[in-house]
């Protein structure tokens, strides 16, 4: 029987310490530097208002990040946020 979907998330935190963190951490605010500045710019480009970028870069990101199947997978706005604006 196959079981059920559980997001890598969980089983990277067993290890988890404050190495992995200060990483982890220094990581996000690069992205952070590049993401939200983009998610901005598609958004501007979609004809939505810049908050609307913001917004969906931050929750896209989330989710990403906790659904996501590998340590190593990047979501980044590119994808993400050109489906989801055409939503919006």
């Amino acid at each position: 029987m196959k079981s059920i979907f559980k997001p890598k998330l969980f089983s990277v935190l067993k290890g988890y310490n404050s190495q992995s963190f200060q990483k982890d951490l220094f990581a996000g605010i690069i992205v952070g530097i590049v993401a939200l500045p983009l998610a901005i710019a598609f958004a501007v480009a979609s004809g939505v208002s810049p908050e609307k970028g913001l917004i969906t870069a931050i929750i896209a990101g989330f989710l990403i990040s906790f659904l996501g199947g590998s340590r190593v997978q990047i979501g980044g706005p590119t994808g993400a946020l050109s489906l989801l604006f055409m939503v919006l």
